[in-house]
């Protein structure tokens, strides 16, 4: 990419350095422009500094410990004894290592910011209109920046309810689990989306005793129903305890307890519990209403398929929008918005071709249309189901759960979209995200060459079993 632009014409402010932001601003720098962002805190943002890193560097060691766990299966003993348990979590060390990683990958954002020319203030960013943004720097100078282009970045904080305030020692949300130097015997988790499956997963791998606390019928219902289903049967068979349908009404700490009460009356006591209910968009106080930027009854800013806002010359990208809570989605609105903003060629975002992960275990990854979405017309889409347990190297792994999940569109083959669930499925996911995206048809997927033995065989697999629906 070339620089192409007068730098003194093309002024771009941004507030937030979490990924819609920083990605933004390497694309700004790269364009030629002048990049400003402002971050209150370290380059990476939550997603970096208290939420994505730090959660999937917990996951990896849970998965680490539930390999070695599993050793045995594989005709593996451990020396020195006949423990059953024969690695046990020291929390004070994991969390000292998740901290320290995700403090490199702030170091190496903020580095590289620096690197492509872009001007990192700490401090916090006020919009006073549309092309004025008013920054306070964390040493006290304040002043007002003019700028050409606006990107609005601020992210997102735990939701709290006011019966549950997270006290950061036996309550806690999700930004507060690395101060603990414990584990926490027995861990109750209220809310079964993916953030409180996650973090439910991954402590009963570490040991904890879970109790897992669902509104809802099943855990993880806004993903793909069979693949709800395989990761609850996996939950309650590895001893966590699933509460569906129930609502916890109130979180009170209880000495070195906590108490939690359920709508139905039923109490469930234990040593720590994390609220996983969803998140605030970081929009109030930072001069929307003031500039004439839409949002949201819930807080979103309204954005388009090029991330503008309602006022020209001001975009948003990431977690403050109404659109997808993914890091990846974050960077490509961020992106997006550069390209817009400084007359490159751009691609509305396509939220059809996002491939999203949820690192259970086993984990689920998803892309492109879902089965949900084709209930009205069902005949138009055939799916495949492929079972995991029957490819040699899952055999291999000793991988007995989990599936692979097509969809094509009836008579051309078109891939649709489709359905992982195993270990490593946010790698597994790729091919079907390939073929949505190029819109790539089940016989090109299944005449592709896989490693034998491999998991990604049983993807080309269900590829032809498709092309057999057809013939």
């Amino acid at each position: 990419m070339k620089n192409v632009l007068d730098r003194s014409h093309n002024r771009v402010v941004i507030i937030g350095g979490g990924p819609g932001g920083y990605e933004a601003a390497l694309i700004g720098a790269q364009l030629g422009a002048d990049v400003m962002l402002i971050e209150r805190d370290r380059c990476g943002g939550s997603a970096v500094l208290t939420d994505v890193v730090p959660s999937k560097s917990l996951i990896a060691t849970a998965e680490v410990m539930g390999t070695i766990h599993d050793a045995g299966t594989f005709g593996l003993r451990v020396r020195g004894g006949e423990s059953e348990t024969p690695v046990v979590p020291d929390l004070a060390a994991m969390n000292e290592r998740i901290l320290g990683l995700a403090d490199a990958q702030a170091d190496d954002i903020h580095s590289g910011l620096v690197r492509a020319g872009v001007k990192v203030i700490k401090g916090t960013a006020t919009l006073v209109d549309r092309s004025t943004v008013h920054v306070a720097e964390a040493g006290g100078t304040e002043y007002d920046l003019s700028a050409d282009t606006v990107l609005v970045s601020s992210g997102a904080h735990p939701r709290e309810l006011p019966t549950a305030i997270p006290d950061g020692e036996r309550i806690l949300s999700w930004t507060q689990l690395y101060a603990l130097d414990e584990l926490p015997p027995h861990l109750v988790v209220v809310g079964s989306g993916v953030t409180g499956a996650e973090f439910a997963s991954a402590y009963c791998a570490l040991g904890s005793e879970v109790t897992l606390v669902s509104s809802r019928e099943r855990v993880l219902p806004g993903e793909d129903e069979d693949a709800a289903e395989v990761v609850e049967e996996v939950f309650r068979s590895r001893g966590m305890n699933v509460l569906s349908r129930s609502r916890a009404d109130s979180v009170e700490r209880d000495g070195d307890g906590v108490v939690v009460t359920l709508a139905d009356g039923r109490i469930v006591r234990a040593s720590h519990c994390l609220m996983a209910v969803g998140s605030i968009p970081n929009t109030d106080g930072i001069g929307l209403e003031e500039a004439g930027v839409a949002v949201q009854e819930s807080g979103h800013i309204v954005v388009d398929g090029v991330s503008r806002t309602s006022v020209p010359g001001v975009y948003a990208s990431g977690d403050c929008t109404a659109v997808l809570p993914l890091a990846s989605v974050a960077a490509m609105q961020g992106r997006i918005a550069m390209f817009h903003a400084l007359g490159d060629a751009v691609f509305p975002l396509r939220l059809r071709n996002v491939a999203s992960n949820v690192f259970t275990a086993p984990e689920i990854a998803t892309v492109g249309l879902s089965q949900a979405d084709f209930q009205e017309n069902a005949y138009e889409v055939e799916t495949v189901t492929q079972p995991l347990h029957t490819n040699a190297r899952a055999k291999m792994l000793g991988i007995t759960e989990g599936f692979v999940k097509i969809f094509c569109r009836r008579g051309s083959g078109s891939v649709l979209g489709g359905v992982v669930v195993g270990p490593r499925a946010s790698d597994l996911i790729l091919p079907i995200t390939m073929a949505v995206e190029n819109r790539l048809t089940v016989d090109q997927l299944a005449r592709s060459f896989v490693v034998y033995p491999s998991l990604t065989g049983s993807l080309t697999e269900a590829a032809r079993k498709l092309h057999h629906h057809q013939a």
